[in-house]
């Protein structure tokens, strides 16, 4: 009886990590599916990822495609793009990504992203540096 109460503890006790972790894979999942949206050049999809704030900033599809073209040429085409460290906090998640863009230079990227009404995550936000930057 004993056990099978401690198992259910550990259970209990170990569940927010687990739905944590949920939620970073579901995160990377949706940078991921903008990322091969930028990737096929479909604005519509890509844009769907963008959080409220973001689509208030940029009104349309190809709007937000041509910001991201010019100011994020890195996310836009790259050679590498792969995950790295991740941080939760509430209904937010900041997911660094590591890209080595078309002319092998290195980047660091922060996406937050934030979970909306619906369950769903959205990205809020992306910052670039130069990889070896002080921020």
């Amino acid at each position: 009886m004993r056990i099978a109460a401690l198992v259910v503890a550990l259970a209990v006790a170990f569940s927010p990590l687990t739905a944590r972790a949920d939620d970073v894979t579901t995160a990377q999942g949706v940078i991921r599916a903008q990322e091969q949206a930028f990737v096929h050049d479909d604005a519509t999809a890509a844009y769907s990822y963008a959080a409220p704030a973001i689509k208030q900033l940029f009104p349309a599809p190809d709007i937000f495609m041509s910001m991201v073209q010019n100011g994020y040429a890195p996310v836009y085409r790259h050679k590498s793009f792969e995950f790295g460290d991740s941080k939760t906090e509430g209904s937010a998640i900041a997911q660094r990504v590591h890209i080595i863009d078309a002319n092998d230079e290195a980047w660091e990227a922060l996406y937050t992203l934030e979970q909306q009404a619906d369950g769903s995550y959205k990205i809020t936000g992306c910052s670039l540096l130069k990889a070896g930057q002080a921020v």
